[in-house]
């Protein structure tokens, strides 16, 4: 396979270039496992693990490879290679780490269109949907919003929920899906374009991975449906994965998230929320809160209904988990400088004992 159906460009090759690496082999990340990664070069596919150096210098799980990173490696034997350098990212999809002080995690790298994906007929959630939507506007990479299980529902509900999402996700492409019957299909692969790389985002059990199976005519991806105990889907794909469709679009597969902490530095609740960003430059103080201030043009487009109350809502509450996560970010720094202070203190005083 020819590294551009991977999705290889000039750039990458420019890079590859101005830095001496044009020794190594190039490839793309299509599985990680931890700290083990399927690396698929134009030759062949191979396991990888990555240089001792590269894990000594890393300084947080960013410095790590991710599904859709494009890497420099060196060939041990037939089926195992070394990762020696991670190409530049285009984009990085992340979210906060689970329960890990101050730290994200990347979903995906290098990615140009996400599918965000939610079920019809069962926890249907555009609070949820906006949530992606603010990991998507923060790595710059195009959202499209696709409606899964429409089958199982009354066509009336249908309508009702596609109405309710088109007006509170304005210019964002909807698309209703059915994986059974195949309604929806044909303008969902309309979408995907050869040499582009696609990942999709959502819960366990919204049809992710069977969706990319009917794609590709074959069962590349496990699928077990929802839990007949808890009406929830189960966690069907347990890494993340790259396929290469026959029209030479690029698809990432994802484990269904429950937890979708905002890891927002770069603007992306701004773009998600940009009416309530707009209005807000017409509030009466500069340092407005949105929430009970005298003079807020915001809450003032609430009360009039020009601004949904629960887009209102949601914007409030990430707006704190942005704030939150933040500071976070500030105190791990804080600590690790002062750890990385004591550790040379330390190495002073030995080297005066010696």
């Amino acid at each position: 396979m020819e590294l551009g159906y991977l999705g290889y460009s000039e750039d990458l090759e420019r890079f590859r270039t101005e830095n001496d690496l044009t020794d190594f082999e190039v490839g793309r990340v299509t599985q990680e496992h931890k700290e083990r990664y399927v690396v698929r070069t134009e030759k062949n596919e191979y396991e990888a693990e990555i240089t001792g150096n590269m894990r000594f210098s890393a300084e947080s799980r960013q410095d790590f490879p991710a599904v859709g990173d494009w890497v420099a490696l060196t060939v041990c034997d037939s089926d195992f290679a070394i990762i020696h350098k991670i190409f530049p990212r285009k984009t990085i999809l992340e979210r906060q780490a689970v329960a890990k002080f101050g730290e994200s995690q990347i979903i995906a790298a290098n990615i140009d269109y996400v599918f965000i994906t939610n079920a019809v007929d069962r926890d249907f959630n555009i609070n949820r949907i906006e949530r992606y939507l603010t990991i998507c506007n923060s790595a710059k990479a195009e959202p499209i919003v696709l409606l899964t299980k429409t089958d199982l529902i009354p066509e009336s509900e249908l309508n009702k929920i596609i109405s309710d999402t088109k007006n509170r996700l304005k210019n964002i492409l909807i698309i209703p899906i059915s994986n059974q019957t195949k309604s929806g299909y044909d303008k969902f692969t309309s979408t995907l374009q050869k040499g582009k790389t696609y990942c999709f985002l959502g819960s366990s059990g919204v049809g992710k991975s069977s969706l990319i199976n009917n794609l590709t005519g074959k069962e590349v991806l496990k699928t077990f449906g929802i839990s007949t105990n808890t009406g929830k889907g189960r966690h069907t794909t347990t890494h993340r994965e790259l396929v290469v469709l026959e029209n030479g679009s690029i698809l990432i597969d994802n484990p269904g998230m429950r937890e979708i902490g905002i890891a927002d530095t770069t603007g992306g609740l701004e773009i998600t929320f940009d009416s309530i960003i707009k209005l807000s430059q017409d509030c009466k103080f500069s340092d407005c809160t949105h929430t009970v201030e005298k003079g807020c043009a915001v809450i003032d487009a609430v009360e009039k209904e020009i601004i949904d109350k629960d887009t209102y809502k949601n914007y409030l509450k990430m707006e704190r988990e942005k704030i939150h996560y933040q500071s976070s970010v500030y105190e791990k720094r804080k600590k690790d400088k002062a750890f990385g202070k004591m550790v040379n203190e330390v190495m002073k005083i030995k080297k005066k004992s010696k």
